[in-house]
């Protein structure tokens, strides 16, 4: 006698009959377990998992594809990735400025378009243009650091906004689409 007073468990069981390996019951018969020969895709392909290949005819791997939609992108995480990428770019500007005046004095252009400057705009009171104290290598530094930190405020700005932007038009259309495919 079973007690049907008690509480019902939280789910409920079902039996979709013996599972592999099972001995039959008495009054069931022994029926074989076969595994599905092979697993659809979500864009209705059939991938081949489980497969057998036919005798004498030579297999190649398929390559299993599948499409997915940025559906939304994390403003948060779009500004910290951006600022991130604008600090090393600003950085790279300053390493790269800093070279560049190095090899251009290096080489003399500073003093021979200083002086043919220096000489178009001298007189005989005063010797002209100074271009090579204009452009020393402290100042250009400190505005091509200027540059930087504004480059940085302004690409995180931007970025941030346009996640955003992204965000309101995702709403309205859905995204973007992206087929990606697992390498062979």
């Amino acid at each position: 006698m079973t007690d049907t007073k008690g509480p019902k468990p939280p789910y409920e069981t079902f039996d979709d009959g013996p599972l592999p390996g099972d001995r039959p019951s008495s009054g069931q018969s022994a029926q074989p377990y076969h595994p599905p020969q092979a697993y659809a895709t979500q864009g209705g392909e059939a991938g081949a998992a489980v497969r057998k290949p036919r005798t004498g005819a030579k297999t190649t791997p398929r390559t299993r594809k599948a499409r997915l939609r940025v559906a939304k992108v994390d403003p948060w995480s779009v500004m910290k990735v951006s600022f991130l990428l604008s600090i090393a770019l600003g950085i790279c500007t300053v390493v790269a400025a800093a070279v560049l005046w190095m090899v251009m004095d290096a080489m003399g252009v500073f003093s021979t378009v200083g002086a043919t400057i220096s000489d178009a705009t001298g007189s005989n009171e005063h010797n002209g243009f100074d271009l090579q104290a204009f452009l020393s290598l402290p100042r250009v530094l400190i505005f091509t650091s200027v540059i930087a930190v504004i480059d940085v405020v302004l690409a995180t700005a931007l970025a941030t906004l346009g996640a955003f932007i992204y965000n309101l038009s995702a709403g309205f259309v859905g995204g973007v689409e992206l087929t990606l495919a697992e390498d062979e």
